[in-house]
């Protein structure tokens, strides 16, 4: 039952702020979201339809036909609201709005959309720690104000939301309907580590590296059917190859960064706070259409594999792209010797990487290059050619990318990356 019920052997009593009373069964019940929620699952199964709360468009169409004017132009509150009739709840059939009650006022009604900004959303650089934090799929909008709300909490265009275990004056109204309510996740990366991969994949239209060296891949050979990048960050690059090839698999080790993609494509949004200096953050919104983008005609799948050891189901490739990854790998010899394995004859390799060996990343004894071997310099790629060449031909003379990291508002870091082809036999 609800937490503000009591029950003893007399029946059941409400607990309000300075006493218990008789239950007062035609008042609305104050719960959180997901007692709420739970409720309309109930009901649901109860009675056989499909029955849940309302989105947040749903309530303002049941809004704006019922109420026509907005706070602060009421002569006199058309509902239990801004504390112009009582200090508390009341029955719900106090105030009629045509075939409804309590369309506003009362309580708060608890909807099943998480807050998030509208499109052209812009943090206010004095007002930077309201609505942002809120943003992470976990605070669910509350509409149409309590008896207790005043100011701007009545007006039509406010936007509060809570915590789903929250408490807040707020009830709910449920609807039936077979339609369900879609929601995109409305999540923003606060990990600087992260959002530094989204900058630098999506923080310039032009000029971009992982757009120049998909267009670099895409003019290799005459096959685009399967393509496959190993490194894909939050998918530019990926993005980029399936404008040529009929199928494009991004890989990345960890689920962490691979779904910094899956959420790009799938809601269509990328938000993420870029360092600024110290903990503070510029708030980030970019959008897949802004960069000629479509998911539905570019086929993309991301994943989350080790590239050593990766399942059947990525084989077949016309094109394999290792971008900036391989100086990351635990065993990149290994990685090499399976690698081909998942080419077409004919098919390319693509290596680019700057070969910054890191003994944190890379067990020392299995670095591929980056020391002397007999007394001589061993450069990775000349590893490369050792390990590649009794199956690869050598396509085009190596070139030189670069790749830029905005690390924060005044530091720009920028990589040098050698990139080879090969052509395998």
């Amino acid at each position: 039952m609800p937490l503000f019920w009591r029950k003893d052997e007399e029946g059941y009593a409400l607990r309000l702020m300075a006493e218990e009373i008789a239950m007062p069964w035609s008042w609305p019940v104050e719960i959180n979201y997901l007692e709420a929620k739970a409720f309309c699952n109930w009901k649901s199964q109860k009675e056989g339809k499909s029955i849940r709360l309302p989105s947040e468009e749903e309530w303002y169409v049941l809004r704006d036909l019922h109420v026509k004017v907005d706070e602060p132009f009421w002569d006199k509150a058309p509902a239990n609201i801004n504390v112009e009739y009582f200090a508390s709840s009341v029955p719900v059939d106090t105030f009629v709005f045509g075939d409804f009650y309590d369309v506003i006022g009362n309580v708060w009604q608890w909807s099943e959309t998480p807050i998030n900004g509208f499109d052209g959303f812009q943090v206010h650089p004095l007002y930077d720690d309201f609505s942002v934090p809120t943003f992470d799929d976990r605070h669910n909008l509350i509409k149409g104000g309590s008896w207790i709300s005043t100011g701007n909490e009545i007006i039509r265009s406010s936007r509060y939301a809570f915590r789903r275990h929250f408490y807040q004056h707020a009830g709910f109204r449920y609807v039936e309907s077979n339609e369900p309510v879609e929601v995109s996740s409305v999540f923003y990366e606060m990990d600087f580590e992260l959002s530094r991969i989204c900058e630098a994949h999506f923080g310039k239209k032009e000029n971009n590296y992982y757009e120049e060296i998909a267009h670099f891949c895409t003019t290799l050979g005459e096959a685009k059917a399967k393509a496959l990048e190993i490194g894909c960050g939050a998918g530019r690059g990926t993005f980029a190859l399936a404008r040529h090839f009929e199928m494009v698999h991004g890989i990345e080790f960890t689920a962490r960064v691979v779904r910094l993609a899956t959420n790009f494509k799938e809601s269509g949004k990328l938000k993420y706070a870029l360092k600024e200096e110290g903990e503070l953050a510029t708030f980030v919104e970019r959008n897949l259409s802004d960069f000629e983008i479509d998911p539905s005609i570019q086929k993309v799948e991301f994943w989350q594999a080790d590239p050593h050891n990766m399942k059947p189901y990525f084989d077949g490739y016309d094109l394999i792209l290792v971008n900036d990854t391989l100086d990351t790998l635990y065993d990149p010899a290994l990685f090499l010797e399976k690698i081909k394995e998942r080419l077409h004859a004919g098919g390319f390799l693509v290596i680019a990487s700057s070969y910054d060996w890191n003994e944190s990343k890379t067990p020392r004894e299995k670095w591929l290059g980056g020391f002397k071997k007999n007394g001589e310099k061993h450069t990775t790629f000349d590893a490369l050619n050792e390990h590649l060449s009794p199956f690869f031909d050598l396509h085009v003379k190596p070139l030189q990318f670069f790749l830029h990291v905005k690390e924060s508002a005044r530091i720009l870091r920028m990589k040098s990356l050698h990139v080879s082809v090969w052509k395998k036999r």
